[in-house]
């Protein structure tokens, strides 16, 4: 494969279930690295719970978070992008207060949601940046909306649907997301591939959920990964090994590692 780039999701793909990259994982991308392979992260995290992961793997390129609404500065953390997303919030406060939820507003600003959980507790430590708001959103005072998270449990197709005319909607097996139109790790990744004059045939994607399949089916190679649902895989060109078993670092090591060729005397 001629790869020029490659973009990695990162939960249920570049970590563990305990949120952490392994060692194989970073030799593997260490390899790709100095092949000069440009590799970016893509997940629907915000920027805070991001950077670190960022910054262990030692990438200088941006980074796409929150489902592709935000693309961020690898040094500075600016955004360089934002696509914020225009819902009628008091019909999406009254359906969402109609059943048992938590909702995240991720904004420009920082987060709101309307309950503490153990998802927000781990945000705060990696990211060392509390929510702005705990509540009743209604009362709350934000703007500058980049991504609403819809956590019911279960999948909720039926409501989702409800906001297929105002957002792009994601859905989860434990809920749903909305962004702006037109707004996804794809859409965010084209911004990208422009900048660095890079063709999309030339470029890997690899990812594990529902946010990853417009990628999965648009770049060049498309990877999914073992752990992912049967619409995922088939998003794919390959499947490739399980998160928990290092998949990512076996697709690589498979496909992408050129072979070392010994210097001319």
């Amino acid at each position: 494969m001629n790869v020029r780039a490659i973009f990695i999701d990162m939960d249920g793909t570049l970590l563990t279930a305990s949120n952490n990259i392994s060692q194989r994982n970073l030799e593997a991308i260490y390899r790709l690295m100095n092949q000069g392979v440009k590799v970016f992260l893509a997940t629907g995290r915000h920027y805070e719970v991001t950077v670190p992961y960022h910054k262990e793997i030692g990438l200088r390129t941006p980074m796409i978070c929150l489902n592709g609404a935000a693309i961020h500065d690898a040094l500075t953390g600016r955004a360089l992008q934002m696509r914020t997303l225009q819902l009628n919030e008091e019909r999406f406060h009254h359906l969402t207060t109609e059943i048992p939820c938590n909702v995240l507003v991720h904004t420009a600003n920082g987060l709101y949601c309307k309950e503490k959980d153990d998802e927000i507790e781990y945000w705060t430590n990696v990211g060392q940046n509390p929510p702005r708001y705990i509540g009743d959103l209604r009362q709350a005072n934000y703007q500058d909306v980049l991504k609403y998270s819809v956590r019911t449990g279960t999948a909720n197709p039926e409501l989702s649907a409800l906001f297929k005319q105002e957002a792009e909607v994601i859905d989860w097996n434990d809920g749903f997301e909305l962004v702006a139109p037109n707004v996804s790790k794809w859409s965010a990744i084209k911004s990208l591939l422009h900048a660095y004059r890079i063709n999309p045939k030339e470029v890997v994607a690899i990812g594990d959920g529902p946010n990853d399949i417009e990628m999965l089916r648009r770049v060049g190679t498309g990877v999914a990964m073992g752990n992912a649902s049967k619409e995922v895989k088939t998003a794919a060109d390959f499947v490739t090994g399980h998160h928990q078993n290092d998949g990512l670092a076996d697709f690589i090591e498979r496909y992408l590692y050129k072979p070392y060729e010994p210097f001319a005397l």
